[in-house]
């Protein structure tokens, strides 16, 4: 055949306004744009709450007992999110299976954001029936649990599978940093509205805006992420890595002791999360002479340091290895936590101290955090194992460190909280001990 005969042959079977399939890899950077926007709305609606729950609620719900309990009574409803967070993440998963991922993530930050307005809409105990106003706020707080859990969209986990070999300690820093951005956010708007609010209009609505304002930002952030996982590319990569549920049985009958291991291996930095965000910002309320808008401005300053470890993390991570840094933090972690006592009871200067020391730490280590072992798992349990590892991490690291560090504080001093973060730390360096007796050719 001649030339002229080929070219035309070829003309007819790929004219020139035919789809081509094209073998196009996801830019990580794209996905780490997405992970940033979408999490840093969910961590603005959990860091409103935590705020809340100790400038707002003890005072408009619990005001039949005393502040301590009241703040008490808070933090158990905090803890009931990350309970109930487990139940969310299987829901979704079902939900993708039957549906798929574009309905289960609306549905689940549409319900994030539902559960989190309604909250403002709540009216105090003095309007109602105490009972009738604390049912609604703990059917608020489950929703907000179950809505976190069922967000899961495998974009962490396609973060650190797309990134350059050699950048993927900087690549996983990227999705943790809407955890300091949350924060900032929100303390920044409650230091504010405190600031520039009578007491009995910030308790009567001034506290109310940051809840409406978050259903603004989960809006921003569903939009953000469905622009990603919609898309043909996106669902092309995440079906070539398995990134799909399984089978949660299957999961814990194969591979159930990596669930454990990679949940234990981040417990030091899920603990000093809500310790140097939330609890330091009950015990100055309660009892220190600092006033809370001061202190406000210093767990801000704070955020911003946490955001700004964070890179260093990841240039930390990329030199020594993910793991190794986790099991350094911990040490320091563990450093830190013997200094508490001498910090939080020092007065201002000691106190500031701790914040912004914590905030420091915490953005090293938090920072690498997120899915550390999760090449532990099979491809085919990857997706649910790595959510189901976040879970357990929350659970057992964040969800009762506020409750129980203040409670056994208030009862026994500090160092009730030095052994509690100890303790945090002392789990991740046998958790990271043990993963590396199983997979010693790993890094």
């Amino acid at each position: 055949m001649s030339t002229a005969g080929i070219h035309a042959l070829h003309a007819m079977k790929y004219p020139p306004d035919a789809p081509r399939i094209e073998s196009q890899s996801v830019a990580p950077g794209d996905i780490a744009v997405g992970v940033v926007i979408g999490r840093a709305s969910e961590y603005f609606d959990f860091f409103v709450y935590g705020i809340a729950s100790v400038l707002v609620f003890p005072a408009l719900f619990f005001p039949f007992v005393d502040r301590l309990q009241g703040t008490l009574f808070a933090f158990a409803l905090l803890a009931l999110a990350f309970v109930v967070r487990p139940i969310g993440t299987l829901a979704g998963m079902a939900i993708q299976q039957q549906w798929g991922r574009g309905t289960k993530l609306t549905s689940a930050l549409f319900l994030l954001g539902i559960s989190t307005v309604g909250m403002a809409l709540l009216p105090g105990s003095e309007a109602s029936e105490a009972w009738v106003a604390i049912s609604l706020l703990t059917l608020c707080r489950i929703g907000q649990g179950l809505a976190l859990g069922a967000s899961w969209d495998g974009l962490p986990s396609l973060l650190a599978l797309n990134a350059p070999e050699s950048r993927r300690g900087w690549y996983a820093m990227l999705g943790q940093l809407g955890a300091p951005l949350g924060f900032i956010l929100a303390s920044g708007l409650f230091a504010y509205l405190w600031g520039n609010l009578s007491t009995a209009d910030f308790l009567s609505w001034g506290w109310r805006f940051p809840f409406f304002t978050a259903f603004t930002l989960n809006v921003v952030g569903l939009f953000a992420r469905l622009r990603l996982v919609l898309t043909h590319e996106y669902e092309r990569e995440l079906s070539a890595h398995e990134l799909d549920p399984c089978d949660p049985k299957a999961l814990f009958q194969e591979q159930g002791l990596n669930v454990v291991i990679g949940g234990f291996a981040a417990l030091a930095s899920y603990a000093l999360f809500h310790l140097v965000t939330v609890f330091p910002l009950s015990w100055i309320a309660l009892y220190s002479q600092q006033s809370v808008a001061q202190f406000l401005s210093i767990e801000l300053l704070g955020a911003v340091l946490c955001a700004a470890a964070m890179p260093l993390s990841g240039l930390m991570a990329d030199r020594i290895g993910r793991r190794r840094t986790l099991g350094t933090l911990a040490a320091l972690i563990a450093a830190f936590s013997v200094l508490t006592p001498w910090l939080l009871g020092g007065g201002t200067p000691g106190q500031d101290a701790f914040i912004l020391i914590g905030f420091v730490l915490l953005g090293l280590s938090y920072g690498q955090s997120a899915g550390s072992v999760t090449s532990n798992f099979l491809p085919k349990f990857r997706y649910t194992g790595a959510a189901l590892t976040a879970d357990l991490a929350w659970l057992v690291g964040a969800a009762f460190a506020p409750l129980v560090a203040l409670g056994l504080s208030a009862r026994f001093g500090l160092v009730a909280v030095s052994i509690y973060l100890l303790a945090g730390a002392v789990c991740t360096l046998l958790a990271l001990r043990v993963n590396r007796s199983l997979y010693a050719v790993r890094d």
